[in-house]
């Protein structure tokens, strides 16, 4: 089993990544300013941490090496991982299987935790903190909070694979920094039974429409896209598609961009079209249908009952979809399927994989990150279904024919067009999280995206 792991570590075309967001431009101070007379002297280098040396040393070793030293200091023992996502659990046992197929005797464990509520900070700050540290590793979203919450005070720490940063054509500047497991997407669809049609973003935030959404407080990564919508990219999509519209469609969404040009000054958004993007947002709070998960969005739109309904959700929800007589994937249409759709097609955001600062076996931790984002069989727990993407194309498993059955496109909606179609801008247009550019604009945006939401 670890040859054929071995030799799936390195190669394989992977998937093109978006572009970086740009940075957001700097504030008016800092545009002004004059540069000091004097060069202020460089801090003095920080001695690394024990986990920190390992961490270094552990980007210059192959994955084979790399479990020889987890099997070394883990066997006897558990590895305690927190994550969102509750697969960690079944790449776990894998990683477990893999290390006794090296060392029969080894008998070391993985215990995989999933918390609740976006309480999964407060668990990994109190556990650093704390005399006693539990948590080795982490798999994580919410790139706001992770930047500034996780990042910034140095609690989670990166660490690239080996043979993961040399695999053909990664993006690293985009995946990198933090680690990224794998992309995930949310998209627009509609209840296509009717003939109601949205073929253009902005059609989702017409007079009348509610589209279901998951409550931006209630799922932060909700709320990060919007932050995006801002940046200079995605606020152009929103523009370019805006001059799609019909002339009447226009003359009713033009006094909403003009009322927001004095608010993107006020909150020092820098993008030419920043009022496009907030008048977007406002539209989008001020009419969206409040939902408690993307399960029952998807199991409403389905329905022969919603006819004309919208919603904003993840795309692999469809895969556990039962045909039923009033039920069928068949009913929804993906938006930016369509010939001709204009704008962003929805949002992405990423599971990030970090060493825990306080790490009690940071080479297993380093170790089974390795296995997660550089085997086939170490990504297994995600790559089964359609709408989640690894940088790394060779661990991918190939979903675009997931709408066949006994070589029939019985449902064209779930064959996935791939995570290179989705982020690229004559694709998807998927508004892509980037934690620095999030976590530098939520102090404003957050607040004002609240007292829309909360009106």
């Amino acid at each position: 089993m670890l040859l054929s792991l071995l030799a799936g570590c390195g190669g394989g075309k992977p998937a093109p990544a978006p572009a970086p967001a740009p940075a957001p431009a700097a504030s008016p101070a800092a545009e002004g300013s004059t540069p000091p007379a004097e060069s202020t002297p460089a801090e003095p280098s920080r001695e690394l941490s024990a986990v920190e040396k390992i961490i270094a040393e552990a980007e210059t070793m192959s994955f084979e090496d790399l479990c020889k030293k987890a099997i070394e200091e883990s066997n006897g023992k558990t590895l305690y991982g927190v994550g969102n996502s509750s697969r960690g659990k079944t790449a776990g046992a894998s990683f477990i299987e893999l290390l006794q197929s090296m060392d029969s005797s080894y008998t070391g464990t993985i215990e995989w935790s999933q918390p609740k509520n976006n309480s999964i900070f407060t668990m990994l700050n109190a556990d650093v903190n704390s005399s006693t540290h539990t948590y080795s590793m982490t798999l994580i979203q919410d790139g706001n909070q992770i930047q500034s919450k996780m990042l910034d005070t140095g609690n989670l720490l990166n660490f690239i694979p080996k043979e993961w940063k040399e695999s053909k054509d990664i993006d690293e500047a985009a995946n990198g920094h933090p680690l990224t497991l794998q992309t995930l997407n949310k998209v627009f669809m509609f209840n296509n039974l009717g003939g109601k049609t949205f073929s253009n973003c902005w059609d989702f935030v017409a007079q009348g429409e509610a589209p279901l959404f998951m409550d931006v407080n209630s799922e932060p990564v909700g709320k990060n896209f919007l932050y995006m919508l801002t940046n200079d990219t995605y606020s152009t999509y929103l523009k370019n598609a805006f001059d799609a519209l019909s002339d009447g469609q226009k003359s009713y969404f033009q006094p909403i961009v003009d009322e927001m040009k004095d608010e993107a000054a006020s909150l020092g958004l820098a993008a030419p079209n920043a009022p496009y993007a907030l008048a977007w947002i406002k539209l989008w709070c001020e009419q969206y249908n409040e939902q408690t998960d993307d399960g029952p969005i998807c199991n409403e739109l389905v329905t022969t009952s919603a006819k004309g309904e919208s919603g904003l959700l993840v795309y692999s929800k469809l895969r556990s979809v039962e045909e039923s007589p009033t039920a069928s994937v068949n009913n929804v249409t993906v938006a930016a399927y369509q010939d001709g759709y204009q704008g962003i097609g929805g949002y992405a955001y990423k599971h990030y994989l970090q060493v825990v600062k306080t790490s009690p076996l940071p080479w297993t931790a380093c170790a089974f990150i390795s296995y997660m984002t550089t085997t086939t069989e170490g990504f297994a727990a995600w790559g089964k279904d359609m709408g989640g993407y690894p940088p790394n194309l060779a661990v991918a498993q190939d979903h675009s024919k997931d709408g066949y059955v006994d070589g029939v496109d019985t449902y064209p909606v779930k064959n996935d067009r791939g995570g290179e179609w989705w982020m690229s801008a004559d694709g998807g247009r998927l508004v892509v999280e980037d934690p620095a550019y999030c976590a530098q604009v939520s102090p404003v945006m957050s607040d004002w995206i609240d007292m829309i939401v909360t009106e």
